[in-house]
């Protein structure tokens, strides 16, 4: 609808706004530069990790976009070119301009661009010829997604950019699917003890759609893909906090954490079967908890849950817990839980009649 349109492109005027607040005009010339040496260095040094993590991504994406005329660029979280791919006619000096590691294609530098908006807006934007704020960018079209990190804070963006190329706006969906890709392999370079891949029921795990949670040996979270912290709401208000705090799963789940490691040591036996996990809201996701070196083919990941505990034995379980660690005290247990004492009593009383 016209609304709908007029929702996607607000962008464009907010970014147009900005670089006329900025005192920069359409018709300036563009230099295109490059930062400084020593700055160089230390912005390859920073992005080390992100430069591995998305490599083997735009390998994938250069050969998907080979007979489109459009090649790949991955800027850091200040729009700093940091790695390139695809077919790149170096040749065509505006190719070249744009492709070199340590040019500035940041908003401010080159004004409206998939890459300025996309780090700005942090959201996927598809940006065509004369939308660009410079006569002198009128002639790319582009495509371009933010990167989050592990902790949830935006570490760059991935551009796909065109010259005088044919309209593609197709291209949004391919480079938003390869921004998740460089997100869960981020993700995964997080230290943890523990993997749990999630995705609601019904859905299939084991492939890019899934939450990754990465824990360490006491259940604290290491880090998280954005689908997990869009999964977790707990996740997603720590890392948009100014000094973000340390979150633990049992913030997370409505179980005894520890479940999810008794898990994963019956998945490295071979039990693959993902189980289902209650959330403190009543929603429940579906959950595959994984040690490290011992993470299952995607055939055994995506089989349905297979003997997932009933939420009755979850609910025990968690009572339970809440008991012991009163050191026996019913009451603060029933307090810490939210329930009456009474509810306690029947609970644990149902269960030893079973």
């Amino acid at each position: 609808t016209l609304v709908d349109a007029w929702y996607d492109n607000s962008w464009i005027e907010r970014s147009w706004r900005r670089c006329l607040a900025n005192g920069q005009r359409p018709e300036q010339r563009l230099n295109f530069d490059v930062i400084p040496q020593q700055a160089l260095r230390r912005t390859e040094e920073a992005n080390h990790t992100l430069v591995q993590a998305a490599r083997p991504v735009l390998d994938r994406l250069g050969r998907a976009i080979a007979n489109t005329r459009y090649f790949a660029i991955l800027t850091d979280a200040q729009g700093i070119v940091i790695d390139v791919n695809g077919p790149i006619d170096r040749s065509d000096r505006r190719a070249q301009l744009i492709t070199r590691v340590g040019a500035d294609l940041s908003e401010r530098s080159v004004g409206t661009s998939a890459i300025g908006a996309a780090l700005t807006e942090l959201q996927p934007v598809w940006l065509h010829r004369g939308e660009h704020f410079f006569n002198d960018t009128s002639i790319y079209s582009c495509a371009g997604a933010p990167l989050f990190g592990p902790d949830g804070r935006c570490v760059g963006m991935l551009d796909l950019t065109g010259i005088e190329a044919i309209e593609r706006p197709e291209l949004k969906h391919l480079v938003t699917q390869s921004a998740r890709s460089i997100e869960n392999a981020l993700t995964l370079t997080r230290p943890h003890q523990l993997l749990v891949r999630l995705n609601w029921p019904g859905r299939v795990l084991g492939d890019e759609t899934d939450g990754l949670l990465c824990l360490d040996a006491d259940g604290w979270v290491t880090g998280a893909n954005q689908t997990a912290r869009q999964m977790l709401t707990q996740l997603a208000t720590a890392s948009n906090a100014p000094h973000p705090a340390a979150v633990h799963c049992s913030e997370l789940f409505a179980m005894p954490w520890e479940m999810l490691f008794d898990a994963a040591a019956r998945q490295a036996l071979g039990d693959a079967s993902p189980m289902e996990v209650p959330l403190w809201s009543g929603l429940r996701l579906q959950a595959l908890a994984q040690a490290p070196g011992h993470e299952t083919d995607s055939a055994a990941a995506r089989r349905p849950p297979a003997g997932q505990l009933p939420l009755k034995d979850l609910e025990i379980a968690l009572i339970r817990k809440a008991v012991d660690e009163a050191k026996g005290n019913v009451m603060q247990a029933a307090r810490t839980l939210g329930i009456s004492r009474a509810t306690v009593y029947r609970k644990l009383g149902n269960a030893r009649h079973k």
